[in-house]
């Protein structure tokens, strides 16, 4: 089995439209959730997500491009150009036969499936735009990022709600592990923030009125957010051969279902994953510094996977730095555990551990350092990264430094 390393991220999200950007923020513990921008907010019950402010499309691609790209196509294409730029890698002849593309989202092109359920149910049309359903595709913006940069190799999309990009990352972490392809673009993205897409989320009285408050006593629900995490993975011994920049290395990664219920969150299967996410990767529980919590702010997530860590490293999860950054750039549902692997890189390459901010009364339920308001410099040599979505699927990602 080969090792696997990440050479190069991009991003563009509701703190930043960079890695830099998004990092910094990070660790100023800057908030990216604000009043929504949206048609007909009003008629809304929640009116706060985490925006991607200041993106402008159209200074971006041409007016052809834009009548094939959903805003969740356009994030990825973005993040997926600074991602390969700072791998260094092109991708030409044999390198482009056997590299592809592996991302995840929730909904894919929710914005269009929107814009056209008003067009045909609120304004009477009779007709749509014949690209409406390449827009609106799960795999559009997979099928865009492999046309932008020549990867003719497995490409596909992977959706599994929260747990979407680290399930798309674990599938191309294996594609790279076993040798089928020397390097793959991964992460996920989202965008779902228009009227349909949080009237539904409404629906599951699961969304909060007012801020994002991850493990705090006075939390009372989820903030959607919306954007895009592209990372390249390669294979070690490439890398080092062509003197790339290694960020750090993917070391393993398990997935579970938990195979109980619909919405309902599981200790169990939380635990299996992060269990299985050490053995694949070959480290002690004791070599974790930093968790990335999926700590989405509602009353069930949070208590239970505070319980899971708890079962997973026991006497030691007092130790462990657990954030969630969800409480500055809200849930970007399959994009997130992609955005927040970021601030696991940040943590392994920088020494900084990024915080969970509106932290402003401890919950005994959930008993652990969630680095709370403010980030803290700590040498960090194995990281995990959480994701538990509805349907009881789980997927864990163990980074270690290099």
């Amino acid at each position: 089995m080969k090792r696997v390393v990440i050479t190069g991220a991009g991003t563009v999200n509701p703190l930043g439209h960079s890695v830099a950007a998004t990092q910094t923020a990070m660790r100023e513990g800057t908030s990216g959730i604000r009043p929504l921008d949206i048609r007909d907010v009003a008629r809304l019950q929640i009116t706060i997500g985490g925006q991607v402010r200041g993106f402008a499309p159209q200074d971006i691609f041409t007016r052809q491009e834009l009548t094939l790209y959903d805003r969740f196509t356009q994030l990825t294409l973005v993040a997926a150009s600074e991602a390969v730029a700072q791998s260094g890698l092109t991708f030409d002849g044999d390198l482009a036969a056997r590299c592809g593309v592996v991302l995840g989202t929730g909904g894919g092109g929710l914005n269009t499936t929107d814009d056209n359920y008003r067009s045909v149910y609120a304004e009477g049309k009779n007709r749509v735009h014949p690209f409406v359903v390449p827009r609106l595709m799960n795999n559009a913006a997979a099928a865009h990022v492999s046309m932008a940069h020549n990867l003719q190799g497995p490409s596909f999309t992977v959706s599994t709600a929260c747990a979407s990009s680290n399930h798309a990352m674990a599938q191309a972490f294996a594609l790279v592990r076993s040798g089928m392809a020397p390097a793959m673009v991964t992460g996920g993205s989202e965008s779902m923030l228009c009227f349909g897409g949080i009237k539904a989320w409404e629906g599951l009285r699961v969304m909060s009125k007012d801020a994002c408050r991850p493990f705090c006593a006075t939390r009372n629900g989820m903030v959607q957010g919306e954007g895009a995490g592209i990372f390249v993975f390669e294979e070690y011994e490439h890398a080092r051969a062509r003197g790339a920049d290694i960020l750090c290395e993917v070391a393993g990664c398990a997935m579970t279902s938990d195979a109980s219920d619909i919405v309902m969150p599981s200790q169990d299967g939380a635990a299996r994953a992060m269990k299985g996410a050490l053995r694949d990767a070959g480290v002690a529980a004791d070599d974790v510094g930093y968790i990335n919590a999926h700590g989405t702010g509602t009353a069930a997530n949070d208590k239970t996977e505070c319980a899971a860590i708890h079962e997973v490293f026991g006497a030691q999860a007092e130790r462990l730095m657990v954030s969630s950054t969800k409480s500055m750039h809200g849930h970007l549902i399959g994009g997130t555990g992609a955005v927040e692997l970021l601030a696991c890189i940040m943590a392994l390459r920088d020494g900084v551990v990024a915080p969970t901010i509106n932290h402003t009364t401890p919950d005994p339920d959930c008993a652990l350092d969630v680095v709370p308001n403010t980030a803290r410099d700590a040498k960090v040599d194995v990281a995990l990264s959480n994701a538990f979505a509805f349907g009881g699927m789980n997927a864990v990602i163990a980074l270690r430094r290099l």
